[in-house]
């Protein structure tokens, strides 16, 4: 399997780019719609077919570069049902199964810091998106979030995965790449070490996290897959 992590430093955002080596094609998860110039100039440099364009949720901190893309590549975008973005090709569900070429990617709902979100499980890895971060998760206090509902979706769908799944999150603001299921068990900091529902919720409650910088501008542009009112450029953060 091919495999590329790239990183977007407005928005500490990964994209991850995954490859099968025999068909040559491809997918991206999370992409942002300011670095698709970089995408496709990477995917001709692999001879790679985008095929897919994955969403972990409908983005507040960056815009998809999923609409552009499926303009210039013919890619599908893919969502969860629950994600408020019709516009997608593809709206899956947990359990769905995504075949491309030999790589076979599997959706688990993972709920809580929205209600569509979802991670992808893939060979060795699960991209987590804003689910299940390095020693930390994405936050529950906006956007249909819900602190009881992250716990489960972690504890029940996550942390029931094998021991040495890598973890590959949405965000890191710190410079870390990865994680395994593991090391988030032992010692992530809002869940690991066998801390229990009420301590997580309270955590979660008293975080006093600032208002998303760029959710004015990212949420109705990714419910129309990153074209809103049919633009042809995609919106620009700040």
């Amino acid at each position: 399997m091919i495999f590329r992590q790239l990183f977007d430093p407005d928005t500490f955002t990964y994209t991850y780019l995954l490859g099968c080596e025999s068909s040559r094609k491809a997918i991206l998860i999370d992409s942002v719609a300011s670095e698709i110039d970089n995408y496709i100039a990477l995917l001709e440099e692999l001879d790679l077919k985008l095929i897919y364009t994955l969403e972990t949720h409908v983005h507040a901190d960056h815009i998809t570069g999923a609409g552009l893309l499926r303009d210039k590549l013919s890619s599908k975008s893919v969502v969860h049902r629950d994600a408020g973005a019709m516009c997608a090709d593809l709206l899956v569900t947990d359990g769905v199964l995504l075949q491309v070429g030999d790589m076979e990617i599997k959706v688990l709902h993972t709920p809580g810091h929205t209600s569509g979100c979802i991670s992808y499980v893939v060979a060795d890895r699960v991209f987590t998106g804003d689910c299940l971060l390095i020693d930390g998760c994405g936050r529950t206090d906006f956007q249909q979030g819900d602190a009881n509902t992250m716990f489960d979706s972690i504890h029940q769908k996550l942390f029931t995965l094998p021991p040495d799944t890598l973890v590959y999150p949405g965000h890191d603001y710190h410079g870390r790449t990865v994680s395994t299921i593991k090391q988030e068990i032992a010692g992530n900091a809002r869940l690991g070490g066998g801390k229990s529902r009420q301590e997580f919720v309270e955590i979660m409650e008293n975080l006093n996290l600032p208002y998303p910088r760029f959710i004015d501008a990212a949420l109705p542009a990714n419910q129309a897959c990153g074209q809103p009112d049919g633009r042809e450029e995609p919106l620009r953060q700040g």
